[in-house]
This record gives structure tokens, sequence and C-alpha cells, in this order.
């Protein structure tokens, strides 16, 4: 086995590790006339928050709430569905790279 591929590998981790850490700290606004969401490194939605109330007047801060938090959860359904679709067609695609992978490059072949 090639040691020095098996260290870059092992270089390529830790810094991974690395971005993973500085993605975890941090969120992404994205604001659009009187919404605002901010979503985190994983592409869920953290927050859904209205800038002001000229779009819908007659909201209390409870139903402002619920329209939020409804928003909120609408984004994190899509996103989820989305990841899962392209994961089921991404599949057959990933089955075939495992497939042409040389003899003895992974430890357990």
């Amino acid at each position: 086995m090639d040691f020095s591929k098996a260290w870059e590998l092992l270089k390529l981790q830790q810094e991974a590790m690395k971005i993973k850490k500085e993605l975890e700290n941090t969120l992404i606004e994205s604001e659009i006339n009187w919404l605002v969401v901010t979503f985190n490194w994983e592409m869920k939605a953290e927050k859904v928050d209205f800038e002001t109330k000229e779009l819908i007047p007659w909201l209390n801060d409870s139903q402002k709430q619920i329209l939020e938090k409804a928003i909120q959860d609408a984004i994190n359904k899509w996103v989820k569905k989305s990841q899962e679709v392209a994961a089921s067609k991404m599949q057959w695609v990933m089955g075939q790279m495992w497939l042409n992978i040389p003899s003895g490059w992974l430890p357990w072949m």
C-alpha cells in the first residue's frame, strides 16, 4: 500500500474537519423585501422573520410567529425531500464508482 496516499487522505480529512467546524458557526441570511430567512451550513432554515407588518398589517404577534414557523417548516421539508431525491438518483452513479476502484486501494479489498 502506498502510505503517501494514505497520509494525503489523512491531511484532507483533517482539513475537512476544520472547515466543518468553521461552517457550523456560519449562518447565512436571505432577505427579500419583507422576509428574512436565516440558514445554517446544513441548508436548514434556522429562523424566519418578517421585517415589517406592511404585507399583512392585521397580523398579531402570535399569528406572526405561527406563520413564520410554518414557512420555516415548509422550507426544511422541501430541502429534506430534495436531498432524498438527489441521493436516490445518485445511488446508481455512486455504486458504479465503487465498482471501478482498483483492487488493493481500499484496506478491506
